[in-house]
C-alpha cells in the first residue's frame, strides 16, 4: 500500500470513524485502493488514491483517456492523472465491479472518491457528471493534524504516528536551549 493511500486510510478512520478494508486484489491486475463504511449511517465508499507532486501531473484533469495511450511509457503519467482514466479503470472495469459485488457494494449503494492533489475545473465537471466526489489530499492532512495534533492518544499505526509528531512538532517550536 503507497503511503498517500495509507495517509487517506487515517483519514477516514482517525477523522470520521469509518471502518475500512485497504488494498483489494482484483482479478487481472486490478486493485481497489480502500473501501470504506460510515458505520453510523451505513454509507459506503469505493476511494482511490492519486496523489502526484510532480509539477506537470500534480492535478487530475479532464483531457481525454486512451487505453492505448496508457500503454506508451511517455504518455502513462498523464493518463494516469485523468477523470476517465478513474471512472474506466478503477471504477467500471468489470474485475472491479465484480471484487466490489463480494463486499456487498453494489450499483447505487456506495460513493465514488477520487483523492487527488487538485484538479482542474474541466476535471471538477466531469467527476461532477460522473457522480465522483473529489477530495483534495493537501486538505485531509491539515483535517488529519488538526484532529490529532492536540490528543495524547497514543496511536500504534507508525503513518499516524507520524502525522501525529510532526502536527504537535508544528505546532510549537521548541524554546530556545531545550533538546
Amino acid at each position: 500500500m503507497e503511503t498517500t493511500e495509507k495517509i487517506v486510510e487515517a483519514y477516514v478512520r482517525y477523522v470520521n470513524g469509518w471502518a475500512t478494508i485497504p488494498n483489494i486484489k482484483c482479478p487481472g491486475q486490478y486493485e481497489i485502493d480502500l473501501l470504506a463504511v460510515d458505520l453510523r449511517t451505513g454509507t459506503r465508499y469505493h476511494i482511490e488514491v492519486g496523489v502526484s507532486v510532480s509539477g506537470a501531473f500534480s492535478k487530475l484533469t479532464g483531457k481525454p483517456f486512451d487505453e492505448e495511450w496508457l500503454k506508451q511509457r511517455v504518455k502513462q503519467s498523464s493518463q494516469r492523472r485523468t477523470v476517465g482514466y478513474f471512472t474506466e479503470r478503477k471504477f467500471s472495469a468489470q474485475p472491479v465491479i465484480d471484487t466490489l459485488g463480494e463486499y456487498g457494494y453494489k450499483n447505487g449503494n456506495y460513493t465514488r472518491v477520487i483523492v487527488s492533489w487538485g484538479w482542474t475545473n474541466e476535471a471538477g465537471q466531469q467527476a461532477n457528471d460522473f457522480g465522483i466526489l473529489l477530495w483534495d489530499f493537501r486538505d485531509i492532512i491539515r483535517d488529519i493534524a488538526d484532529t490529532i495534533a492536540s490528543t495524547t492518544r497514543y496511536f500504534t499505526d507508525d503513518t499516524v504516528r507520524t502525522l501525529q509528531l510532526y502536527a504537535r512538532a508544528a505546532k510549537k517550536p521548541p524554546s530556545a536551549g531545550q533538546g
